[in-house]
């Protein structure tokens, strides 16, 4: 992995979070330490879902 991309290490967790949930392991699996951006990367695969994204709102009623 080269120091010159700093996104490679990122996506690279994305697409192991990813295939941790499909093979069935526990979010808490997570190898990467508490805030760090490969922690959140990870995460972020796992769920299926940005963090940096705000919730999606209820449609309302009107």
């Amino acid at each position: 992995m080269s120091d010159s991309d700093p996104h490679a290490s990122a996506d690279e967790a994305v697409s192991e979070g990813a295939r941790a949930r499909a093979q069935g392991r526990p979010r808490d699996a997570c190898p990467y330490g508490q805030n760090t951006p490969e922690r959140t990367a990870w995460l972020e695969g796992y769920d299926g879902a940005t963090m940096d994204r705000a919730p999606d709102l209820p449609i309302g009623n009107g």
